[in-house]
């Protein structure tokens, strides 16, 4: 069976990313020609006024104008091109705006779909690698992003998903804004934001029942380069770095004790996660605590792989 070449786009609440890649649904491998992030903040001021702010919808129809070269430049029309939108454009009044813009550049229509079918696409594309290697099933998969968290428990079906309204952007909005370093008194009140997060989580989703712990997303690959004292980001060295408990509440503790300009320094950072870094990594740890997890699993591959498969069947 020939390999099929698609593209796939995830649109979430701090950025967008794309990948063109070949898929061979024999074999199950992907490989990857074109993989890019573009950091839009399309939820910026979502979580406060339920719209979609200009200026977040413009970044994002630039990237999407890049994003339709590159699509273009490797022979993928729109029947073989999904673009997924998530937890932002869930939460907008003006979620039509977004649409009808995405479609006049790339010619097709963003599917805004639900957290449950969300935390499903990451699964997929998180773990249809882990098996036959050394990691445990079952897998409790999660996928902290900007705006929203999914949480999904499976082995090679998924057993239970739920998401719920934690990321390192709203956390951010909601507690630390406008705080250079944020107090004792704003962890806290952002500790228990995501502890009732997470109990919502644990009425769908036994938090406490895999073998294996697996993160996806900006803030976990983030952290575990910073953990692993990288000098600079290697997705190699990150994707399947198994990061302990230890570690984790390190960084985490350096990050909410940096300034910004201290936390821009570090070689690792990518410039559209200096400001929502802290609160994302105390999501982290947070979910780690809940679950009494040891370690946890670092996956480069996630949603957008979900995505990429999702497009093969």
């Amino acid at each position: 069976m020939t390999a099929t070449r698609v593209a796939a786009i995830d649109c979430g609440t701090n950025s967008i990313r794309l990948l063109v890649a070949d898929l061979d649904p024999a074999t199950g491998e992907i490989t990857d020609l074109d993989r890019r992030m573009v950091i839009n903040r399309l939820g910026q001021g979502v979580d406060a006024t339920g719209r979609l702010h200009p200026d977040a919808l413009e970044r994002t129809f630039a990237a999407c104008r890049e994003y339709a070269e590159v699509i273009a430049g490797y022979g993928v029309g729109p029947e073989r091109t999904r673009f997924v939108a998530t937890s932002a454009s869930r939460d907008a009044e003006n979620a039509a705006e977004f649409t009808a813009g995405v479609h006049g550049i790339l010619g097709v229509t963003p599917q805004v779909v639900s957290g449950e079918e969300e935390a499903h696409l990451s699964f997929t594309g998180a773990t249809k690698e882990l098996a036959g290697g050394d990691f445990k099933a079952p897998y409790l998969v999660f996928d902290l992003g900007g705006g929203s968290t999914e949480f999904v428990l499976g082995t090679q079906d998924v057993r239970a998903a739920r998401s719920v309204d934690i990321g390192c952007v709203r956390m951010t909005e909601r507690h630390f804004a406008g705080a250079e370093v944020p107090t004792a008194g704003q962890i806290e009140a952002a500790k228990a934001d995501v502890l009732a997060a997470l109990d919502t989580a644990a009425e769908a989703v036994p938090l406490t029942e895999a073998a294996t712990l697996v993160g996806l997303a900006g803030t976990v690959t983030t952290v575990a380069a910073i953990a692993l004292e990288l000098p600079a980001y290697d997705s190699q060295r990150i994707h399947h770095a198994r990061l302990s408990y230890g570690q984790v509440r390190e960084v985490t503790a350096r990050l909410l004790a940096a300034t910004h300009a201290e936390r821009a320094a570090i070689p690792v950072m990518h410039p559209g996660r200096v400001d929502v870094i802290g609160a994302g990594a105390l999501v982290l740890l947070e979910i780690m605590e809940r679950t009494g997890a040891a370690e946890v699993v670092v996956s480069e591959h996630d949603i957008l792989d979900g995505i990429a498969w999702s497009i093969a069947r």
